[in-house]
């Protein structure tokens, strides 16, 4: 599998990082099997949170045979500063490490968001002080996420940024402008992007939920294939994050294994492709889950 240069981290992540919702309901004995074949396909960084159901308690015994190969990036949905320390205690004694590799601010969709996780960001930065994570970031899966981001890079000098990137969203004009303003300002600052949503469809709607992610995702190997070069074609974007939904990540992997780029006009083709599919955000009106009540956007969704 292909890296690319993560930003000023100077990691060459795999253009696939493993996103660790997948292993949501897992334990230790049903998440090896998946965990290792992904270690084994060429992915080098996971991304994971403690919202993330049994995600963290599932990998972390598998980690530390592994720590040297793997770029582990944690997450924190929280707004006040004692419950983001322990979340971090929390995140490094279940991976059954002593550090990350990335530590970031989960769930950031808006300037008001951003302004009430200012106690959190204080403990991520002084994380980042202390060697208790190497870096740190930011992530937020709606349409307000990169104009939110682009403050937040400016506000606290980030490493990394991780923000929707499909052909349905980028669309949406104010949208793709927004995320072009950010990844202009993310190459000025050498900052790391990472995508996700790459292999969304739709919102569920009235449909039933039959697979573990909150959006309908494309499972077949054709549409698979088109988010996942989309999103890797995108000027700036370094990699892109698996769904939380297992029967896509084998051809999700399948796609960056293959990955060629997208010339630009098959990208408007692309878009052309879903221009009569509806977005999948508002998360707040569109989410639906398998596994519990409609979630709300700064709460611990999947990527």
């Amino acid at each position: 599998m292909q890296t690319r240069r993560l930003g000023r981290t100077d990691h060459h992540s795999s253009i696939a990082i493993l996103g660790g919702a997948v292993f949501f309901t897992d334990s230790p004995e049903s998440a090896e099997s998946g965990f290792h074949e992904a270690l084994r396909r060429g992915v080098n960084h996971l991304d994971i949170a403690p919202g993330y159901g049994q995600a963290e308690r599932a990998v972390g015994p598998h980690i530390p045979a592994v720590r040297n190969r793997l770029f582990i990036a944690g997450k924190t949905g929280e707004t006040v500063r004692d419950a983001a320390r322990t979340r971090l205690e929390k995140t490094l004694r279940r991976l059954q490490v002593d550090h990350l590799d990335l530590y970031q601010a989960h769930g950031v969709t808006s300037i008001d968001e951003l302004d009430r996780r200012g106690e959190a960001f204080e403990v991520i930065l002084e994380a980042r002080d202390e060697g208790t994570t190497r870096f740190v970031g930011v992530t937020g899966h709606d349409l307000g996420a990169p104009r939110a981001h682009l403050e937040a890079v400016r506000r606290y000098d980030l490493d990394t940024v991780m923000f929707p990137v499909y052909p349905g969203v980028w669309a949406d004009p104010v949208y793709r402008a927004d995320a072009e303003a950010l990844l202009a300002e993310c190459a000025e600052r050498d900052v790391g992007v990472m995508a996700i949503k790459a292999v969304a469809w739709r919102p569920w709607g009235d449909r039933p939920v039959d697979t573990a992610s909150w959006y309908e995702p494309f499972r077949t190997a054709v549409g698979i294939e088109r988010g996942v070069r989309f999103a890797l074609s995108t000027p700036g974007v370094h990699a892109f994050c698996t769904s939380s939904s297992p029967d896509v990540l084998a051809a999700s992997l399948d796609a960056a294994e293959s990955y060629q780029p997208l010339e630009s006009g098959e990208r408007d083709l692309a878009m052309a492709a879903m221009a009569d599919e509806q977005v999948i955000f508002p998360l707040a009106v569109q989410a639906r889950l398998p596994w519990g009540p409609r979630p709300q956007p700064a709460g611990g969704l999947s990527e």
